[in-house]
């Protein structure tokens, strides 16, 4: 027997995914996602589905579910999550961030919101839509996979890659949205992410000439070109562009027409920017800019050498339309006289993707989202980063990122705990992610 209220069965989930501690830093041997793998293999095995499971590498496993429909020409739904996680600093938490304790109606850890609430209501739902011997006529496919907060590689861009057949959908939900704008006038307006913006990750090499460090006149130090050369990416300011998406945000967001054109407008924007709450400032900075931001600076062997080499790494998120060239154009319009000395060492650039709102899943997700939050409406938008529906939709995939919170936890409060301290979700957000998954399921494949 299924118990009415899912409440209870995915907080249960949650919390096991969180304990599996499956700690992803970015090195081929990080990871153990196979243990999420053992534990959704076990809960979803049921007749009439498929169950297999890839691994990229050892340890590095991804569990396809696939429920086949009736009908082959019948639109295929792909929920997608993944099981892995950053790293985390357990000094600046108030819960150890692998206990995963639930006070006040709150689950605490590590993966809370980015993403293994979704992930678990995504299979709660998946088990009970079977239980109750749900048959549809277009193909339902769950997967949680690897690696997606280390670039894909183990993950989706290798499932893409090497088995295709396995997750290729006509839709895929993952991943990130539907948590409540804290403006607007008028009902809940709930963000879908309707695209991404693309990568362009750097690593830089300058070299200068080794010296002994007591005598530092006149040397040629990488490390000290290397700093100049993060200043200047610093303080460099791309200037604002105004997209569709991002225009399609505005005008749904409920704001008033002052502010609706103030966001609209490349040169007001920038004014606008300094007077805005810091994080809400960020997230429009973010959907309207390239942004270039050096994240890790390596140089030198030792404290008495004039260093003859150093590394940077610039993380780089481009609009839609822009390409490689634009951005090294733009690095060498930041950089200057200095570019000339930078070596691209390592590049990694995609594009980025962006699906339309005109699809009738996206109408289904509208209608079911009114109809559990009440008067609520969609508000597409483009994340500022990257999800693993990246990797889809260039095969073709339309791909949106949604879930369903509550009012204790809106859109800005969402996006301050993704690789933060203290990260949580309440239980009324994982019942309502779970009853979107189930009734989207019924409307779109029924």
């Amino acid at each position: 027997m299924v118990a009415a209220d899912p409440t209870a069965e995915v907080t249960d989930l949650l919390q096991r995914l969180i304990r599996n501690e499956c700690v992803n830093d970015g090195t081929p041997e990080s990871g153990h996602e196979s243990r999420s793998a053992d534990l959704l293999e076990d809960y979803l095995h049921a007749p009439g589905v498929t169950l297999r499971r890839f691994a990229a590498l050892p340890g590095r496993e991804s569990l396809v579910v696939r429920l086949e429909g009736s009908d082959p020409k019948a639109p295929s739904l792909l929920l997608m999550g993944h099981t892995d996680v950053v790293p985390v600093n357990p000094d600046g938490w108030t819960h150890d961030p692998f206990a995963a304790t639930l006070e006040d109606g709150v689950v605490w850890g590590r993966g809370a919101v980015d993403m293994l609430n979704l992930t678990a209501s995504m299979a709660v739902a998946l088990r009970r839509l079977l239980a109750s011997g749900f048959r549809p006529r277009g193909t339902l496919v769950y997967a949680a996979v690897a690696d997606e907060e280390a670039a894909g590689v183990y993950g989706v861009e290798w499932l893409v890659a090497h088995e295709p057949d396995a997750i290729k959908t006509d839709y895929v939900i993952t991943e990130m949205g539907g948590a409540r704008l804290p403006f607007g006038r008028g009902g809940p307006r709930l963000p879908i992410m309707v695209a991404e913006k693309g990568g362009a990750g750097l690593l830089l090499r300058v070299k200068g000439s080794p010296a002994h460090a007591s005598m530092p006149y006149g040397t040629d130090n990488a490390v000290v070109k290397a700093a100049e050369i993060v200043h200047r990416l610093a303080i460099f300011r791309p200037p604002a562009r105004i997209h569709e998406v991002w225009r399609l945000f505005v005008e749904g967001a409920g704001l008033s027409w002052p502010a609706r054109r103030a966001l609209t407008s490349a040169r007001v924007l920038e004014r606008v920017l300094p007077t805005l709450p810091v994080g809400i400032a960020r997230f429009i900075h973010g959907c309207t800019h390239t942004t270039i931001a050096p994240t890790v600076l390596h140089g030198g062997v030792k404290i008495n050498v004039i260093a003859d080499t150093a590394e940077i790494q610039v993380d780089i998120r481009k609009l839609p339309g822009e390409s490689r060239d634009d951005v090294h154009r733009m690095l060498a319009h930041a950089i200057g006289d200095l570019w000339r000395e930078c070596e691209i060492v390592r590049e990694i650039d995609r594009a980025a993707t962006v699906s339309p709102t005109n699809t009738p899943l996206y109408e289904v997700i509208a209608q079911v989202s009114a109809k559990l939050v009440p008067d609520a409406r969609l508000v597409p938008y483009i994340f500022p980063a990257a999800t693993d529906a990246r990797f889809l939709r260039p095969e073709g995939v339309v791909g949106y990122g949604f879930g369903l919170m509550s009012e204790r936890i809106p859109f800005d409060k969402l996006f301050s705990m993704f690789h933060g301290n203290d990260e949580h979700v309440d239980q009324e957000s994982l019942r309502l992610s779970t009853e979107l998954w189930v009734q989207i399921a019924r409307g779109f494949l029924a």
